[in-house]
């Protein structure tokens, strides 16, 4: 197959760069793969030193007006590269390929749609790309599949393809690795320390605070047992004010934005991702199952689709750091308690996390979306 795949994002891009990077390095030996992002994005400098897949920078505008403007050369590239699917993962893609896409008659691509985020949608926009743009739609969890068939794109074909991750790439490590990575990112001065962090970024909404507050709420000597690491984009300095407001400047680490988060997650005994919106199934819970690190995840969006709460991770209500702070006493009090942990999440990653599975099954939906497409241009 033919197939264009799209993202607007202009920095990181965070799970969208990892969803449809898997997808690329999959695809590019069987099919003709090109991908349109924007040149200051990740995924842009990301697929661009890969032989086999064709990267063309585009910079999505937002506003409706401005995408209007890119109709035209947008359409022309659907005309010359006559595409089987395009792959659109946001609305800001979606809405340009389907105006580019709508007077193509007969040349008319499929247009596959991936909802990454928990948003509701809701508004005429949607209405219009579910009834006019859209072949064919991918959710990433339940609960997000529940709610798009309460939506304008209930009339569409809706299959739940949960992400996969790389379980080969992402394994327990060596105990010599867990010693060195240790010592590269908290040094000597957090030696025997509980340490518990998240490479899911620092949005607001990612709530990452919340552990901070959590850990804050520890008697002083439990609390001095523990280190947060936090990887992603520097947070604003009124974050890390309220940090040493807390009293926890000592106790949390801020690596930054990595290119690689492996060595980070391996340091990890317990991970954390306490969104409070937005956020579906989570790449980096994935991640750090995957890597033999149990998580502590909030009930929000698809995240508590990943673990079986008190056996390979724990779920906790939507801003309750004194819920979170709770289960940071007990595993204090008992920290072999996590050694069957660590082997359950690493085996729910293994047996329900399958990159294979995730691959294969969205080129079913290409598959499929071809050729309603091909059956719709005969009709």
């Amino acid at each position: 197959m033919k197939i264009l795949i799209t993202n607007f994002h202009r920095g990181d891009g965070g799970g969208h760069t990892t969803y449809i990077t898997a997808l690329v390095m999959a695809f590019k030996e069987k099919h003709d793969i090109t991908v349109i992002a924007p040149k200051t994005s990740r995924l842009y400098q990301t697929l661009s030193v890969f032989s086999g897949v064709r990267v063309i920078a585009h910079d999505f505008k937002g506003a409706l007006l401005k995408t209007l403007g890119d109709v035209v050369s947008f359409r022309a590239l659907l005309r010359r590269e006559n595409f089987d699917v395009v792959h659109v993962n946001g609305s800001v893609d979606h809405r340009l390929c389907f105006l580019a896409a709508v007077t193509l008659g007969s040349r008319r691509p499929a247009i596959v749609f991936t909802q990454h985020n928990d948003k509701e949608i809701n508004s005429l926009g949607v209405w219009i790309r579910a009834r006019f743009g859209t072949t064919k739609v991918i959710c990433v969890c339940d609960n997000s599949k529940r709610k798009l068939g309460k939506s304008p794109f209930s009339q569409c074909d809706i299959t739940r393809i949960y992400n996969g991750v790389d379980v080969d790439r992402f394994s327990p490590p060596s105990a010599d690795e867990v010693e060195r990575n240790r010592a590269h990112w908290i040094g000597s001065t957090h030696s025997g320390k509980l340490v518990i962090g998240s490479n899911a970024g620092t949005a607001e909404y990612k709530r990452w605070m919340d552990m901070v507050e959590a850990v804050a709420m520890l008697p002083h000597n439990l609390r001095r047992q523990v280190v947060v690491m936090v990887a992603g984009l520097l947070p604003p300095k009124s974050d890390l004010a309220k940090v040493h407001q807390l009293g926890m400047g000592q106790n949390v680490v801020f690596t930054g934005l990595l290119q690689d988060v492996y060595p980070f997650i391996t340091t990890l005994d317990i991970g954390f991702v306490l969104s409070s919106g937005v956020e579906t199934i989570s790449f980096a819970c994935r991640e750090m199952m995957s890597t033999g690190v149990p998580v502590i995840v909030s009930n929000s969006g698809g995240l508590a689709e990943n673990v079986e709460h008190g056996v390979d991770g724990w779920i906790v209500p939507v801003k309750s750091p004194e819920a979170v702070s709770s289960i940071l006493k007990r595993v204090l009090m008992n920290r072999y308690s996590l050694i069957p942990m660590r082997h359950a999440a690493r085996y729910r990653a293994v047996s329900s996390f399958s990159l294979r599975d995730f691959v294969s099954n969205t080129e079913s939906v290409y598959l499929d979306a071809r050729n309603a497409a091909l059956n719709a241009a005969g009709n």
